[in-house]
């Protein structure tokens, strides 16, 4: 549960920012969304295998 501490005389709308700000970093929605559709473990394969490419392409430009 996501607590966010108002004090007194606090503007209501810094505290809805802080509440979506430390929901965000939850990861709650991120999930929800990942979950809503299968992937096949093969196709999961694959994409983590083209993004591993990718970032040793980006290592290898920086060096």
């Amino acid at each position: 549960m996501i607590v966010v501490p108002v004090k007194e005389g606090e503007n209501i709308e810094k505290a809805l920012k802080k509440f979506k700000r430390k929901f965000e970093k939850t990861g709650i929605v991120k999930e929800l969304r990942r979950r809503q559709q299968f992937d096949k473990p093969s196709v999961l394969k694959r994409l983590k295998k083209e993004r591993a490419v990718y970032v040793q392409q980006l290592q290898q430009v920086e060096d």
